[in-house]
């Protein structure tokens, strides 16, 4: 059974590109199932506490891939200081995400991530020194524009329920753009230190509102890191398998899913300003990218989200 499974992932399959394809869409809702069952969650425990918990559940299949790997030598890897702080910026992503969900639908906080490869491209120039046409700048203005209606500002700029996903996104964009700094450390040992981070960087918060939960809900707060934590590989074994240039537009629908669970489980339709925005934000997005691919500029990983909380 494992070989038939090596043999239906690996690249040299005929059908590769259309395994990566329905990984990539799988992934992307398993990332929505992630999402919807760490805001149901989020009701009864504290943000820490989730965060700590999810970190736990996602060493469950980190485990037994690290054993894989074999000596990872994690002291010796390079540009440590840019790891820590990748980390971090990671576990305060997840924190503001969770936070944001306690108050906000869920398809509006997905909305503000959307945003998150406009805001790559924006900060690859000024960080990275790659090089952005006029189109590419009017896109990632449009993509702003997006994120100021959604946001709505004669109502709600201001307070913290919009603060969390805005500032929630811009720290997911900021270690989405250290992943392609520090591209040449495996998937695992990124994985790792995140989930360490996470797991340091919830308990420290945990301790102060600590609810034992019933073991219904324990293995509810496992599960979450598990599917997270497959989501992610689905994704990343989708980009091993099939272009870039097919699986970067697929991230949207994450956003489709955020919608269909926010109404099912939550009972949350999304107002106008959101639906309005979220076209706005796509919209650009798929222009980066197709400026990206006119150009004939390298298709980096970093096109499609690794993690998202």
């Amino acid at each position: 059974m494992a070989a038939f499974f090596h043999r239906l992932i690996s690249p040299a399959n005929a059908n590769a590109i259309w395994i990566g394809i329905a990984l990539m869409l799988l992934g992307n809702f398993f990332f929505a199932l992630n999402d919807a069952l760490g805001k149901i969650l989020v009701a009864s425990f504290s943000v820490g506490q989730v965060l700590a918990s999810r970190a736990i559940g996602s060493f469950v299949i980190l485990g037994p891939m690290l054993y894989q790997q074999g000596d990872p030598i994690f002291w010796k890897v390079d540009r440590p200081v840019l790891h820590v702080l990748r980390v971090a910026l990671a576990t305060i992503d997840s924190g503001l995400f969770y936070a944001a969900v306690v108050h906000l639908p869920l398809a509006d906080v997905l909305t503000f991530y959307m945003a998150g490869p406009i805001y790559v491209a924006a900060m690859s120039h000024v960080f990275l020194g790659e090089r952005l046409g006029w189109r590419r700048w009017l896109a990632i203005l449009a993509g702003f524009g997006g994120v100021v209606i959604a946001l709505d500002p004669s109502s709600a700029s201001l307070t913290p329920d919009a603060i969390y996903p805005i500032a929630g996104s811009i720290s997911y964009s900021v270690a989405l753009m250290l992943n392609k700094v520090l591209s040449r450390t495996s998937d695992t040992t990124l994985g790792v230190f995140q989930m360490t981070g996470a797991l340091i960087g919830g308990m420290a918060f945990a301790v102060f509102d600590w609810i034992t939960p019933s073991p219904a809900q324990a293995a509810s707060m496992l599960l979450l890191g598990i599917v997270g934590c497959l989501a992610h590989l689905m994704i990343t074994r989708a980009i091993k398998l099939a272009p870039v240039s097919m699986l970067a537009p697929l991230q949207y629908t994450l956003l489709l899913w955020g919608i269909v669970l926010g109404v099912l489980v939550f009972g949350d339709v999304p107002g106008s300003r959101i639906l309005a925005g979220a076209c706005i934000i796509v919209f650009a997005g798929l222009f980066i990218f197709h400026r990206k691919v006119v150009r004939q500029e390298p298709l980096d990983a970093d096109t499609v989200p690794r993690d998202v909380p």
